[in-house]
């Protein structure tokens, strides 16, 4: 992972801990895809894109999640519960914490539910 990539999971890993989620994996690797985060938020499981973007000159962070990009998050979050059946009855979710800016702006934009 690259040390871009990484200070702007924790950083969102710590936001997210503030707002009253609790850490569950971080990095979940499987070959389609990647799951930056896995939170948990009462009793749902909540998978988190973490997106950065220094500048907007092909696009934002947040629109940085596309179609492709979400499919392969569902995938990675299927396999994820196949590898760890105690959360399969937990209700799931798909976040995207996402960051725009110079290295300097700390305030992400928190989409909830950002997809199914």
């Amino acid at each position: 992972m690259q040390k871009t990539g990484l200070l702007w999971e924790r950083r969102a890993e710590a936001f997210l801990s503030e707002q009253g989620l609790t850490f569950v994996a971080r990095n979940f690797r499987v070959p389609r895809g990647e799951i930056d985060l896995v939170m948990q938020e009462a009793h749902h499981l909540v998978f988190v894109e973490v997106r950065y973007r220094a500048c907007s000159r092909h696009g934002n962070a947040l629109g940085s999640v596309t179609p492709a990009k979400q499919r392969k998050l569902r995938q990675s979050a299927a396999t994820f519960l196949q590898r760890y059946p105690s959360w399969k009855n937990h209700p799931c979710r798909f976040d995207v914490i996402a960051y725009d800016g110079a290295v300097t702006r700390w305030e992400p934009v928190w989409i909830r539910a950002a997809f199914e």
